[in-house]
């Protein structure tokens, strides 16, 4: 009996489909000669499987490309968390990493790290004079002068705005004070913006190293050093020493405690009168601010003024003292009723380009029935020219209003007679510095005469403050000036002592104890 046939391609086909449905896409099985239906069927599974095999290959390869475009989105995410998108230099956070690893207790080395940290002074002209375009070449150039004054081994990094730091591993006092300096000379030589000739400068604090010290302390002090740099006059080098955080600490417990003197009633008003050379009468006064501290007792504007400014305080101080003033002059309605009587009120920078001034002003005096015309507000020439878009439209608004304008410290800042003509004022006080010699130096009398006919030329009034002696006052009055101002005609002084004067009924008061002043008194009482 003949052996009986099997047929071996059933087994081989599950066999084969069990190993592609468990992954092994490369399984193949042989197609007999007999090419009978089971043959085409093996042939059918395998073209599947081929298939399978390209479909997942290319699957795989998407999944390899798609990995790598996230693990370079990654690496790009991580650089720009770590870089100034603008100059490409590391920024705060990187910077705040690299003085950690610095400054932790495994990586303290035989010399400490520096710190240096950098403000521009003045940036913010360029931005409002050429744009932020420009402003933005500025700090790329800046930092591109920074990389070249520094070692390999340091790191120049952007903060933020227009401040920069540099940080220098195992650096000694005298390199870090050295680079400092070599800082401030690369800054020098103009930069060419916007076909614009740019002087850039920086004032800079240095944070010398010491064993043990936190990243965290090491950019505290380093920007105290440079904040006493700012108020130094700016474009210098200082070099922090723990004095300085007293100081801080000084300002700092100042402002919080000027924050809560406006609610707690400690300000206080005090009137200084203004005299007409001409026929001795007082034509006005000036009103300053004076601050009854709880502790301190009376402290002066310089005490505090400085402070205000800088956090942006001035401007809840300026419109409380507009609101005072127009009161007061609401309750001298008596007093002044038939003189020709303004007070003028001095406007700080921020308050001189705030939008609304004029709306705030008007609001004022309307609810205490004071006549625009009793009011006068002093701006500086620095001030105008921080924003004169911003404050000549305030100062119209203001002289539509029937607000008197008047240039104050004329002679410490651009003193341009040609730009002055420009505005809405009505005055010019010259600056106390000006007349301080006019009575000893005979050039300085010259001078004084010759600003007195350029004020005159542009039709505004001339006022002098700081007026202290009689030979003062009578030059003035020679050379033709208006009024003056200062303690020759009388101290700032309070209200009612200022009620007082303006009717002829006070003697010392008004002189505050200065003979001299005294005197001048009996020719004020109008």
């Amino acid at each position: 009996m003949a052996e009986e046939f099997v047929d071996k391609r059933l087994d081989a086909l599950v066999e084969g489909i069990v190993r592609l449905s468990s992954g092994d896409l490369s399984a193949r099985m042989e197609v007999s000669p007999a090419r009978d239906s089971m043959d085409a069927v093996i042939s059918g599974v395998n073209l599947l499987a081929e298939e399978l095999e390209v479909f997942y290959e290319e699957l795989e390869q998407r999944v390899r490309d798609r990995t790598a475009s996230l693990h370079a989105a990654q690496v790009e995410l991580e650089r720009m968390a770590m870089y100034d998108s603008l100059t490409g230099l590391p920024n705060r956070t990187l910077l705040r990493r690299r003085i950690d690893d610095e400054t932790l207790p495994a990586a303290v080395r035989s010399q400490p790290a520096a710190l240096i940290l950098l403000d521009l002074d003045a940036f913010k002209a360029v931005n409002d004079s050429l744009g932020h375009s420009a402003g933005d070449q500025v700090l790329i150039e800046v930092g591109r002068r920074l990389e070249s004054t520094v070692r390999e081994t340091d790191t120049v990094a952007r903060l933020g705005g227009d401040e920069f730091a540099i940080l220098l591993p195992q650096t000694t006092d005298e390199i870090a004070c050295d680079i400092a300096e070599r800082i401030l000379h690369a800054l020098r030589p103009a930069m060419i913006v916007a076909e614009t000739s740019i002087h850039i400068l920086a004032s800079i604090g240095v944070r010398c190293g010491e064993a043990g010290q936190s990243g965290e302390d090491m950019m505290r002090d380093a920007d105290t050093a440079m904040y006493v740099a700012k108020n130094l006059g700016r474009s210098n080098v200082q070099v922090f020493h723990p004095a300085m955080l007293h100081a801080t600490h000084e300002r700092f417990t100042i402002l919080e405690e000027l924050r809560q003197a406006i609610p707690a009633g400690q300000l206080r008003v005090y009137y200084q009168p203004l005299v007409s050379l001409r026929n001795s009468t007082i034509i006005g006064a000036e009103a300053l601010v004076r601050w009854e501290h709880p502790d301190r007792g009376l402290l002066y504007p310089d005490n505090f003024i400085g402070i205000a400014e800088e956090s942006g305080l001035v401007v809840d101080i300026g419109g409380w003292m507009i609101d005072a003033v127009a009161a007061q002059l609401g309750n001298w309605g008596d007093v002044l009723d038939g003189r020709d009587f303004a007070v003028r009120i001095n406007l700080s920078t921020a308050e001189s380009r705030a939008p609304g001034l004029a709306d705030l002003i008007d609001r004022a005096l309307a609810e205490h029935a004071v006549p625009t015309d009793r009011f006068i507000v002093e701006i500086t020439e620095t001030s105008l020219m921080t924003d004169p878009e911003a404050s000549s439209a305030n100062l119209l608004e203001l002289r539509e209003l029937g607000v008197g304008v008047e240039i104050d410290d004329f002679g410490t800042g651009y003193s341009s007679i040609s730009y002055l003509r420009k505005l809405p004022a009505q005055a010019v006080k010259m600056d106390s510095s000006l007349i301080e010699d006019i009575a000893t130096d005979p050039r300085q009398r010259k001078f004084i005469a010759a600003v007195l006919q350029l004020i005159e030329a542009a039709g505004l009034i001339s006022i002098a403050e700081g007026v202290e002696t009689a030979d003062q006052s009578r030059i003035l009055t020679e050379l033709g000036c208006c009024y003056g101002q200062g303690y020759f005609f009388g101290r700032p002084m309070l209200a009612a002592d200022m009620a007082a004067v303006i009717t002829g009924g006070l003697g010392a008061t008004a002189g505050g104890g200065d003979p001299e002043a005294d005197r001048a008194i009996g020719n004020l009482r109008a």
